[in-house]
């Protein structure tokens, strides 16, 4: 009886399931039988994003030459930055470089002659991203370089079980516009669509499939009857 219910159900299962989109897309090539060309040495060192200094994290800064110049930092709640000589300095938005040369800049001449500043991150509060919703692993991740959809989805450990690729949402803000992206990731991941960039602040929420889960609970229950069964279900569902 149990067997009959399952057989019954599984159309209704399977009426949520969509085949896989062809490989490949707008601008993209397919490679042949002999595999993927390497990369040149350009893309692999393309230019990443650049990162900006925000509330919390921390830097090393240091002067060439001047040991009490040279220390960890924590920039404050108002992106603010303490630093020897030069006092408090408003540094939200400013990139590393950026902020070694305004350093350098009310450093020189009044204090040291010709100063040599080199700030690096040591950790990033401010600049994180929100992966949500049908992951392995959700929480708020450091957006450090290229992030992007496919990579901050791999981050937070991969899609669950009941993950619905085509109905994947970022939330941003821009200019003060809360504004509303739907991806497939499926597509993304086959080349069809492009991998698009995530930003600080933005969440990421991964969609679930229903009929994923509905089909997980029909063969749990069945299997509760019936013990001894050796019949395998299998559903690739959106």
């Amino acid at each position: 009886m149990t067997s009959r219910v399952v057989a019954a159900m599984m159309p209704l299962a399977l009426a949520a399931c969509v085949s896989s989109p062809p490989l490949g897309g707008a601008g993209a090539v397919v490679a042949d039988a002999g595999g993927l060309p390497p990369p040149g040495r350009e893309d692999l060192v393309s230019a990443s994003r650049p990162y900006l200094v925000g509330p919390f994290d921390k830097l090393r800064i240091d002067v060439f030459g001047v040991e009490d110049l040279q220390r960890d930092v924590q920039i404050d709640a108002s992106g603010n930055l303490s630093f020897p000589l030069i006092g408090t300095v408003d540094v939200a938005g400013m990139t590393p470089n950026e902020l070694a040369q305004s350093i350098r800049q009310r450093l020189e001449g009044q204090y040291i002659r010709n100063p040599h500043v080199t700030v690096n991150l040591l950790e990033t509060v401010s600049q994180a991203v929100t992966v949500d919703g049908q992951v392995n692993d959700p929480g708020v991740y450091p957006v450090v370089g290229q992030m992007t959809l496919m990579r901050a989805v791999a981050t937070a450990g991969g899609v669950g079980e009941f993950a619905r690729l085509s109905d994947v949402v970022v939330f941003r803000r821009t200019n003060g516009q809360k504004m509303v992206g739907l991806y497939n990731l499926e597509g993304i991941r086959r080349g069809n669509y492009p991998d698009p960039p995530i930003y600080a602040n933005d969440v990421v929420i991964v969609g679930e499939s229903p009929a994923r889960r509905m089909f997980e609970n029909i063969i749990q229950g069945s299997s509760s009857f019936s013990d001894t069964s050796n019949t395998w279900y299998t559903c690739i569902c959106c």
